[in-house]
């Protein structure tokens, strides 16, 4: 649980209007663990709100994101989860868990600090690993507020529902990784493939975006075992199918790409997951799936070319006034 001193805000990396706020949790075998949350207020009175949760190794950049959600009349939170980004420390393993419940805590201090600010209703915009993260969270909360669960609507973008290998190769993943990642979880998994997707959105490379190479690094982060061994259990938490109460929107390209070398089609499909796997699980995720494919989308939407990114943008929002929270329910 997070110390329940009074919270301190202050002025986040990127600058005014952006604030960032510490929540401390009991140590692990690394030492203490933090998250934190960053937020920027909407211009105008609302009690909405939406969180956004970066993927693997990964933290939050995207400015423009916040544009989106604030234009459509929300208050915009983001939260660096424990070893990410801006909650990542000296002593600790990037990105590194045993199992992806540790993240529980992050979500339900960053929902209690929302309320705390007065904002009842909450829409989570959570990527890739925070995709799969996001729903398994809202499954375990679904029986708060009445069987409402805490969150109002639950929008995924390329979430990493299931690994991007054949079938048969899974099943022989599941039972050597399990066996490694109990015993030995921070043995180095060698890739299966190498992806040039950094290089394709990063502007020290090809892309057009500026961020954090420690954080988020061009050459990608190891993958070690019991990482992967946490991740192969939730998948199979979704394979069995959840109970989301809330609507849910499953974003992804149209396409997917396998390439080891550069190739400028890795500007227009995802070049980290398979999105078929994506539309084939969706289903199972809760009681109301939407699934929205983007013609040229990359793995991260939102980091798209301007085509496809305004096309997830306008997909988001078509679908939020569709199924969203409804201004007279606040």
């Amino acid at each position: 649980m997070p110390r329940t001193a009074e919270r301190t805000w202050t002025t986040d990396l990127l600058g005014e209007p952006y604030e960032q706020t510490t929540l401390e949790f009991a140590p692990d075998e690394e030492g203490p663990v933090v998250a934190t949350v960053v937020r920027r207020r909407a211009e105008f009175p609302t009690t909405r709100a939406v969180l956004y949760v970066h993927g693997y190794a990964d933290y939050f950049f995207q400015t423009h994101l916040a544009d989106f959600w604030i234009d459509q009349g929300y208050h915009f939170y983001a939260i660096d989860l424990r070893k990410n980004g801006r909650s990542l420390r000296d002593h600790q393993t990037i990105a590194f868990c045993r199992n992806l419940g540790e993240y529980a805590a992050d979500l339900d201090a960053a929902q209690r600090l929302i309320a705390e600010d007065g904002l009842d209703t909450l829409v989570i915009n959570a990527h890739s690993t925070g995709g799969l993260i996001a729903p398994l969270w809202a499954h375990a909360r679904r029986e708060r507020r009445g069987g409402r669960g805490l969150v109002d609507a639950l929008i995924l973008n390329s979430p990493f529902l299931d690994l991007p290998v054949p079938a048969a190769m899974r099943t022989v993943s599941d039972s050597a990784i399990g066996v490694i990642g109990q015993r030995r979880p921070m043995t180095i998994i060698p890739s299966l493939y190498r992806t040039p997707y950094m290089e394709s959105i990063s502007s020290a490379h090809y892309g057009e975006w500026d961020h954090d190479q420690v954080w988020k690094p061009i050459v990608g982060v190891p993958l070690r075992a019991g990482w992967l061994r946490a991740i192969l259990a939730a998948q199979r938490r979704v394979h069995a199918g959840l109970d989301v109460p809330c609507p849910v929107l499953v974003a992804s390209s149209a396409a997917s790409i396998v390439t080891r070398g550069w190739d400028e089609a890795l500007f227009a499909a995802d070049a980290v997951l398979d999105v078929r796997q994506m539309n084939r699980w969706a289903a199972g995720l809760g009681r109301l799936v939407t699934v929205q494919r983007i013609t040229g989308g990359m793995h991260d939407l939102a980091l798209s070319k301007k085509p496809a990114r305004d096309a997830y943008f306008e997909a988001m929002q078509r679908w939020i006034w569709a199924y969203g929270p409804k201004e007279e329910n606040l």
